[in-house]
């Protein structure tokens, strides 16, 4: 029997662990986060049926604090006096007290979505093996507001939202491809729950070339474990407005954890990386043109056009 929580799907083995672990207590010296401990192990709903939940993790506010101070003890100093030295840290770009914590999350997410993920380097990953195990029959179905052309503009962005027939046809294509494609998987598999063969007479095909038939919006897994400093740059570039919705999504949830985990961090990394923009040295240069009245246009201003359209668009002008 399988639970269904927001439109994520968990099965009784799963949903039996996340409330073990969360039934589960221990007593520690090292620092905890009341506010991160309350949602541990718990998965929150991603997507039609993916998930994140927080595994494990080490450190807090205080524990970038004590590096960057490299002190003895915790809470020698007030709570302003920290959270004016993070932000210091943060505005400054002094990276290495933040990389003193770390986060351990199990996430689960469309092949896709994790083929771009996968490419920030800087995390311990270890992935389901569809090597090993048989993939769950489930896929992402986007949402139709979720379905957009390609954009005219920008060759990694989308443009207007189908609508209508067209927007019907795409998601039977993309349900009809998905089912297809995995009921040729376990046809070629040829094993039922246990690993017995259906079909005694018939050898099944290896797992490891099985699975190369699957679409890539197949769900996988992983535990994805990095340290602050890096989190802070996945989330600087996949919780950003300019990031693909699939993966965006993902990192927003994320964000909510880190605001539980770190909260003088987050407030710092809200202001000075997610929330702020970064001004070349010709930007500035126009900037301060005209802050002293003068009228400038692009023609004159030394900018191309797309870096004009950029810092118009950060100075909130049309």
């Amino acid at each position: 029997m399988e639970r269904v929580i927001g439109g994520m799907t968990l099965n009784e083995q799963q949903s039996a662990e996340i409330a073990a672990s969360r039934a589960a207590v221990a007593t520690t010296r090292r620092p905890t986060v009341p506010a991160l401990e309350e949602i541990l192990y718990a998965a929150i709903p991603v997507l039609d049926h993916g998930f994140v939940r927080v595994i494990d993790y080490m450190g807090d506010d205080s524990a970038i604090v004590q590096a960057a101070r490299v002190s003895y003890g915790r809470g020698t100093k007030r709570v302003q006096e920290d959270a004016g030295l993070i932000r210091y840290l943060m505005r400054h770009r002094h990276s290495t007290p933040f990389e003193m914590c770390e986060i351990k999350y199990h996430v689960k997410l469309p092949i896709f979505v994790a083929r771009q993920w996968i490419r920030h380097r800087t995390a311990n990953v270890n992935e389901y093996s569809a090597r090993y195990s048989i993939l769950d029959r489930e896929f992402y179905i986007p949402e139709p507001q979720h379905l957009a052309a390609q954009s005219s503009t920008n060759r990694q962005g989308r443009g207007d939202v189908l609508s209508g027939d067209d927007a019907a046809r795409v998601l039977d294509i993309l349900r009809g491809d998905a089912m297809q494609t995995y009921d040729h998987y376990a046809e070629m598999l040829n094993e039922d729950e246990t690993g017995a063969p259906r079909d005694a007479d018939r050898p099944g095909l290896a797992r490891e070339l099985a699975r190369m038939n699957l679409t890539l919006n197949t769900y996988t897994q992983w535990y994805w474990k990095t340290d602050l400093h890096n989190l802070l740059h996945f989330l600087s570039l996949r919780a950003d407005a300019h990031a693909q919705y699939e993966i965006r999504i993902y990192a927003e949830e994320m964000l909510k954890t880190l605001a539980a985990w770190v909260p003088l961090t987050c407030a710092a990394f809200l202001d000075y990386r997610l929330g702020a923009a970064t001004l070349s040295a010709a930007m500035l240069a126009v900037v301060k043109r005209m802050l002293d009245g003068e009228p400038v246009a692009q023609p004159e201003s030394g900018l191309s056009k797309r870096e004009w359209t950029e810092l118009m668009g950060i100075l909130g002008r049309t």
